[in-house]
């Protein structure tokens, strides 16, 4: 197990950017055009309340060269009630903004959410393979988190406070050409500084964000490998390789703060000189006449109110940037390309007989290094209805990644596979998938109850009733799984995480039963025996034996005892199927299967003897335990 996990998506921080913030962030527009008008109703109370903000000062210009220089109270008091008017207008404004974009932003976060989540259903195994799982789970979680926020704060402030900044410039160059042209000059090295730092501050997001989705990954696996961690010793060694990324993400985000500190540094300085510039010069003007006292508090008033929009830029620039590398992740995945899809006009098999056949197949990874030929290396073998073909061969030649081809999970890089005579390629993956079941040695089961898990392939029992109980009972008698009747809630049990709360045996059975219920013509099983006892594995084999004999069974076969359950044998041998018959023809013709088979049954005695062992240990102990009940009895009696 991999204690560490660096995402290796193709996707990273130091790749060329394809398209500009806002060419970026207009791609959200497909999930938020149905909420667009709400947002804009709140920009527009955004802009209300900004508007009646610069409009106070033009009161306070009146109150001052009017009744205050004329000495006249009586007309104090309209001035006062008209800025308290002003002022209740902007709160109600205020509130309206944050009603107005509350709402849209949770709908488009969970519509964008649902999306990713299917797309992910949708991908193919092979790109599972490639993206760690934090990585997967940060841009789900984290990442649209930011960019709801965007959408109901970061681009309606961005919005409202460029327009306010103009708006308030026109004003003040109204009131004062040369103090407003002084200002605006004064202020304008900050478009220069806000350039610099949009390409800076871009680059050190997306790698605060990736090394983020890399440490949600190493949380995942250390908190489901708990088991190995604890078993081995080596929960000091992951909280160290943990700690290190965690300072790896600490460093960057230091990074940004200080970033982030240089352009606040800028937006807090440059309108300080602004202001006290325009200020001399201002009581300079003043004194000469060319401006009135009232002009200055309202110029100055002015200056004031547009001081938020622009401190904000700042913030609202990182913001924006940081919503725009949440957008360039979560299209990563979107973007990805599925070469695993549906034919645009499917077959369909409306009665499946189960033939299965497998014409020049062949394989390779896409991450497979060209210098290496192709794992499966022209593949040809056919699966008579109802007959059972148990696949052997030595570890890593290819068995497990031959059975995923029957359902898709990969496609073949040459060659067919044929369900019926039909290409698979024909079929959309649910019929395929309707038609082809499979149980795999790593059985995975959902937090769910047993009666979910089990009947996860007949979406059609959902709703419970006799038939599904049928279906449930046979599949849990097959494979043996009546263990389930003595769980606290019996089939109604919701099981783990992963099912990590049953023994791996117990959860090899439940998936075995999953595939059994399926109810498929074609059944493929990925050694799914494998952690069973030898009195289990007896059973489940001799259960099997009835309904393989009506249904198509490629069997992966580690152990001879699997062997045994076949009608036929197919030999898998530097990507080839080197050899098919029986056992006993196989034994008497091929050497290499015979060194095969020797090996499984290496394998089988070692298992058998563990097996002994631990018998013979649970046969001590047990009377050791009597012996001492029996001594201290005698005690007892003595006394």
């Amino acid at each position: 197990m991999s204690v560490t996990a660096q995402s290796e998506q193709p996707a990273r921080p130091d790749a060329p950017r394809r398209l500009s913030t806002v060419k970026t962030l207009m791609r959200l527009m497909p999930f938020a055009r149905e909420a667009m008008p709400r947002i804009y109703l709140g920009m527009v109370a955004a802009l209300v309340a900004s508007l009646v903000a610069l409009a106070i000062p033009q009161v306070l210009q009146w109150l001052v060269d009017g009744p205050l220089s004329a000495g006249d109270p009586d007309q104090i008091w309209p001035a006062v009630i008209i800025v308290l008017a002003l002022g209740i207008l902007e709160a109600i404004m205020i509130a309206l903004r944050r009603w107005f974009v509350l709402t849209p932003g949770t709908k488009i976060e969970a519509r964008m959410r649902n999306a990713l989540y299917a797309r992910l259903q949708d991908l193919p195994v092979a790109f599972h393979d490639r993206w760690p799982s934090g990585q997967l789970l940060s841009r789900a979680v984290s990442d649209l988190g930011m960019i709801r926020r965007w959408l109901s704060f970061g681009l309606v402030l961005l919005v409202v406070n460029l327009v306010t900044i103009i708006v308030g410039i026109a004003i003040l160059i109204s009131m004062n050409w040369f103090l407003g042209l002084i200002f605006l000059v004064c202020s304008s090295p900050l478009w220069v500084v806000g350039f610099t730092f949009e390409g800076k501050y871009s680059e050190v997001s997306r790698r605060s964000q990736d090394q983020a989705g890399d440490l949600a990954t190493a949380v995942e696996e250390s908190v489901h490998g708990i088991r190995v961690l604890k078993a081995f010793g080596r929960g000091k060694y992951a909280l160290n390789q943990f700690a290190a990324q965690a300072e790896s993400l600490r460093g960057t985000e230091i990074e940004k703060a200080r970033l982030d500190a240089g352009i606040w540094r800028w937006l807090l300085l440059v309108p300080d000189i602004a202001l006290a510039l325009c200020l001399v010069l201002g009581v300079w003007l003043a004194s000469q006449d060319l401006l009135t006292v009232g002009e200055l508090v309202a110029f100055f008033a002015t200056a004031t109110v547009l001081r938020w929009p622009v401190e904000s830029i700042g913030f609202l620039l990182a913001f924006t940037l940081d919503a725009r590398t949440a957008t360039d992740r979560y299209f990563d995945i979107m973007d990805e390309v599925n070469e695993i899809t549906d034919p645009e006009n499917p077959v369909t098999i409306d009665e499946p007989k189960g033939k299965l056949h497998f014409d020049g197949v062949h394989f390779r990874y896409q991450d497979s290094p060209e210098r290496f030929g192709d794992l499966l290396d022209g593949i040809d073998l056919t699966l008579e209805p109802g007959e059972t073909m148990a696949l052997v061969g030595l570890t890593g030649s290819g068995k497990s990644t031959m059975t995923a081809l029957t359902t898709r999970l990969y496609d073949v890089t040459g060659g067919t596979v044929r369900l019926d005579g039909v290409d698979v390629r024909d079929l959309t993956r649910e019929e395929l998938r309707t038609h082809i079941a499979m149980a795999f040695e790593d059985a995975t089961l959902f937090s769910a109850s047993v009666r979910d898990n089990v009947l996860l392939g007949r979406p059609e029992l959902a709703g419970g009733g006799p038939e599904a109980d049928a279906v449930l009972d046979e599949a849990l008698a097959i494979a043996q799984a009546g263990f389930v009747r003595d769980l606290p809630d019996g089939v109604d049990t919701k099981v783990g995480e992963e099912g990590m709360s049953l023994s791996g045996g117990q959860r090899q059975r439940l998936a075995l039963a999953r595939a059994v219920a399926a109810n498929p013509a074609v059944l493929v099983l990925d050694d799914p025996l494998s952690a069973l006892d030898v009195d289990t594995e007896a059973l489940v084999e001799a259960a099997l034996r009835k309904i393989l004999a009506s249904t198509t069974a490629l069997i992966v076969a580690h152990r001879p005892s699997t062997v045994m359950l076949a009608d036929r044998v197919a030999l898998l041998e530097a990507g080839r199927i080197t050899a098919v018959g029986r056992h006993s023809e196989l034994l008497a013709t091929s050497d290499h299967y015979r060194f095969v088979i020797s090996s499984l049954e290496e394998d089988e005695k070692e298992r058998r003897a563990e097996r002994l062992d631990t018998t013979e240990l649970t046969v001590i102990t047990a009377e050791m335990i009597a012996e001492h009940d029996s001594a201290s009895s005698r005690k007892e009696d003595d006394r």
